[in-house]
């Protein structure tokens, strides 16, 4: 190596953590890319472009939602974990990020370490809801049929492993009855099952479910947030009958590990900016939603938590997918 060369590869390398931070502060100087892992017209797209919506607006360059819908979540989880840490790519995520770990064989990510949480944009609360003919009109009168009836009711899910399904395991296992799993394939065949008369009841999201029971066609009995939602103040929490019950499929946005500390300082500042506002709180509640916001430590909580809770529930319930 000569002599000029090795002194600019020295003031090279002494110089690029400066122009790294420069870059960092001066983030985004072109679109970024907003990975949505399922496909247009569902929670997570609707939610998701939201935010996109609202994060374009606060950082003056486009947020682009590219949906790579499939195995719940789990392409476009494993498309975001191997993109650049440098804030240009970002993942619009929910509860199944620390759920599919747990319920497929082989996934090439670590839900923890692979990635940094920013904020948790919402916290969408599943709904626990009955055909009108079941015989239980409340979460207590359920228990109690349940367990004069084992075995004998029926719930309806979106499909083995899903949230729906998992929910009402959950809600099993806390309170000791039995009751047949029915997995569907999507929440819409299930409704439909239950405005026949097919399927008892169901946990699932409250989304495809309120526009039923507001009607009267669909029974509403409780809401799985720990208290009442502010999208539906009607419904009684699960927690009112069985303390600790708790299921909230929260999204929120996360960047691959390693992104700089002042591009998560940033996102998460913006989105907190937004969720300050009384119309972006109202237009959530609207889609079900109840606005969360707080620190990306926060959020990191949450999602550790969660890991931890669903990998146990998975295992109990023997869900897997191949």
């Amino acid at each position: 190596m000569n002599i000029p060369y090795a002194i600019f590869a020295i003031f090279a390398a002494a110089c690029s953590p400066l122009v790294f931070a420069a870059s960092a502060s001066a983030y985004p100087d072109r679109p970024v890319r907003l990975v949505v892992g399922f496909p247009p017209g569902g929670a997570a797209d609707i939610l998701g472009r939201v935010a996109a919506q609202q994060l374009s607006d606060r950082l003056g360059q486009q947020v682009v939602v590219d949906n790579r819908g499939g195995a719940g979540g789990l392409i476009a989880t494993e498309i975001s974990a191997r993109a650049n840490a440098d804030g240009y790519t970002l993942l619009f995520s929910s509860i199944p990020h620390v759920i599919n770990p747990h319920l497929y064989k082989k996934v090439s990510y670590d839900a923890i370490k692979d990635f940094t949480p920013l904020v948790q944009f919402v916290a969408v609360p599943l709904m626990m809801a009955s055909g009108n003919s079941f015989p239980a009109k409340t979460v207590a009168e359920l228990i109690a049929y349940s367990k004069a009836n084992p075995g004998k009711v029926n719930y309806g899910s979106g499909g083995s492993g899903s949230s729906s399904h998992l929910a009402m395991e959950l809600f099993k296992s806390m309170t000791g009855i039995r009751m047949e799993h029915i997995p569907y394939k999507g929440v819409g065949p299930l409704v439909t099952d239950m405005l026949g008369g097919q399927i008892a009841l169901t946990i699932s999201s409250a989304v495809p479910l309120s526009p039923q029971v507001k009607t009267g066609k669909l029974r509403g009995l409780a809401v799985t947030s720990p208290k009442r939602s502010a999208a539906f103040p009607e419904l009684p929490a699960i927690a009112e009958t069985v303390p600790g019950y708790e299921v909230v499929n929260w999204f929120g946005i996360f960047a691959p590990a390693g992104t700089p500390a002042d591009i998560v300082k940033r996102v998460n500042a913006e989105l907190n900016t937004a969720l300050a506002s009384a119309e972006l709180v109202k237009r959530l509640n609207a889609q079900g939603a109840d606005a969360v916001g707080g620190s990306a430590e926060a959020f990191a909580r949450v999602v550790r938590a969660d890991y931890a809770k669903w990998a146990k529930v998975v295992k109990e319930s023997g869900a897997q997918v191949d």
